[in-house]
């Protein structure tokens, strides 16, 4: 009894430290970093808000690590939407899926994957973590976390894929067990 009641405790006590809401809705803590929205927007192409969260210092055109929570209100199958996100994926050249992982009987999935980009002539590993569940209401949401890793040589490039390797399960641990906080519908764009 003891032991259950220290995993209850250790769970929540887990899931408010990496994603605590601040006093206001347009702070984030993930991990040990603050994340502040700083785009939302109706989305043309999901007819739902997107919420965009960013380091102090960055925005969504130069961006190191980010929070994306998206809200879909005309999806209804997380599984499905996220099986067909996975065969986009592996159909692109540019990206590579590391993991796929659905509970049906929770009607959630996630999966994480990564894509090679370039910005301002610099190279990137982009490492993509995204959780989908069924709103509340309505639709369907979505909890993107992501970073950037920046590379010039082969090395740096085997460094990232062993870095991201190693952390891939626990990172896919914690989007899974973090709630996903309410989205904010007002248009902002802090470049």
């Amino acid at each position: 009894m003891l032991r259950l009641l220290l995993n209850i405790l250790l769970l929540v006590g887990l899931s408010s430290i990496i994603f605590s809401m601040a006093t206001k809705a347009e702070e984030i803590h993930f991990y040990n970093d603050i994340f502040q929205l700083k785009y939302s927007a109706l989305s043309p192409d999901n007819n739902g808000y997107e919420n965009e969260y960013f380091p102090a210092k960055e925005n969504r055109e130069n961006w190191s690590k980010m929070v994306g929570i998206y809200y879909y209100p005309d999806q209804n199958n997380p599984i499905k939407f996220a099986a067909e996100k996975t065969k986009n994926i592996e159909s692109n050249e540019r990206d590579v899926l590391l993991k796929f992982i659905e509970n049906k009987k929770a009607d959630k999935a996630a999966l994480s994957y990564l894509e090679n980009g370039s910005l301002k002539g610099k190279n990137f590993f982009e490492y993509n973590i995204l959780k989908y569940e069924k709103h509340p209401t309505k639709g369907m949401m979505a909890l993107r976390y992501a970073i950037r890793y920046f590379f010039n040589t082969n090395n740096e490039i085997t460094s990232i894929g062993t870095k991201v390797k190693s952390e891939n399960d626990d990172y896919l641990t914690k989007i899974i067990e973090s709630p996903i906080p309410p989205i904010i519908e007002k248009e902002i764009n802090n470049s």
